[in-house]
């Protein structure tokens, strides 16, 4: 098939009305659609294959790309595993637009909340935004099964993205949705990095330019005490324990491929975010490569690429060829740019990585970068 890169300006869609009912989780939000918008008429055609097809969707979210399809339609969802050759026991993230539309999926009764009261105080603080918490599963659940993989949990977040949230509101149903790129290799943070995985497996990106975070949610689960971390992600957990009912908050993944168990998440059992090129970290304590380093791990004539943050010279002052990347010193810029950089020095057919680690002992987005980076290394240094 094949595959179209549709240009959004979120500015050009309509306007946004909010609507505050005191004592309300979060408020409801409508929109004024713009006349005679292309950019509209871009999202309305996505959201009409969402709901009449089961070709899934690439669209842009704050964290990452997301491949999205209609999270009720097993045959939609079984879509997105097909695109993405991604193993059918790695449960997916239901994207919502409201919280209306989140209580649905739960099976509300009258007068009685089905959201966790756990998770009031987080969703207050970081929804829209990328953090997902997981929730129990009705058993007369309306989401495809092939959602869960089997679990008794799903996960659920509703993304700050202003073009997401219009994509789910236009088709009127939950999107499954897991990063837009085949399966193991880099989240893609831009359009361009989904039309080289999927072009000709998916018909319509939504292009909106590039991702705000550059790294997935952190995935969280309060229905067990202590509530523990199942992925480390764009909110730190020094900012989950500063919520009332989270200051216990424990690391719940590991830094490498869980292999033989059920993943409570995405990204826990199996390897992700790595580049066709071996990946070799050197962790913020160990310095940088030498030529001989350099010479042991990649013999004479190999294509050398060099990813840099905090305080390796240009080139590390090697004199070998190379490839170099300066992602910057602060923690929020190596995360928006990591994924990018990994997949540049792809396309320049580089025969090794070697990249300059940072420091993940505050508790801040750099732990979620630093899990990235183990999981996509061959070697840690």
């Amino acid at each position: 098939m094949h595959t179209d890169l549709l240009h959004v300006d979120p500015t050009r869609i309509g306007e946004i009305i909010l609507h505050h009912t005191p004592g309300a989780l979060l408020g409801e939000w409508d929109i004024k659609w713009a006349e005679n918008s292309p950019d509209l008429a871009h999202l309305q055609r996505a959201a009409a294959q969402l709901q009449s097809t089961d070709t899934p969707v690439a669209f842009p979210t704050e964290t990452v790309y997301g491949l999205g399809a209609d999270a009720t339609r097993s045959s939609a969802v079984r879509g997105i595993f097909q695109a993405k050759q991604r193993p059918t026991d790695n449960p997916l993230i239901v994207h919502v637009y409201s919280i209306q539309q989140l209580r649905g999926l739960l099976r509300p009764t009258p007068g009685n909340d089905p959201i966790p009261a756990i998770y009031r105080p987080l969703i207050e603080r970081f929804w829209p935004g990328p953090l997902t918490i997981i929730l129990p599963k009705p058993t007369d659940s309306v989401l495809a099964p092939e959602v869960t993989a089997g679990l008794g949990t799903f996960g659920a977040r509703m993304p700050r993205s202003l073009l997401a949230l219009v994509l789910i509101k236009l088709a009127g149903v939950p999107l499954a949705a897991p990063s837009a790129n085949v399966s193991t290799r880099p989240s893609p943070t831009a359009a361009e990095h989904v039309k080289d995985d999927l072009d000709g497996r998916i018909e319509i990106v939504i292009d909106g330019g590039p991702c705000e975070v550059g790294v997935e949610s952190t995935v969280v689960d309060g229905l067990t005490y202590p509530p523990s971390i199942l992925r480390p992600g764009g909110v730190s957990i020094d900012q989950l324990r500063q919520c009332p009912g989270w200051e216990d908050v424990v690391v719940g993944y590991k830094n490498a491929p869980e292999n033989g168990s059920q993943p409570r998440a995405p990204g826990m059992k199996y390897r992700h975010y790595s580049p066709k090129a071996p990946v070799i970290l050197y962790e913020a304590s160990t310095g940088q490569p030498t030529v001989d380093a350099i010479l042991e791990y990649t013999g004479e004539g190999k294509r050398i690429g060099i990813i840099r943050t905090h305080s390796w010279p240009l080139a590390c002052g090697l004199p070998v060829r190379l490839w170099d990347i300066n992602l910057g010193s602060g923690t929020e810029s190596v995360a928006r740019g990591l994924f990018s950089a990994l997949r540049e020095l792809d396309k320049n057919g580089v025969d090794v990585i070697f990249v300059e680690g940072i420091d993940d002992t505050d508790g801040n987005i750099a732990t979620a970068v630093m899990n990235r980076l183990r999981k996509a290394a061959q070697i840690t240094a």
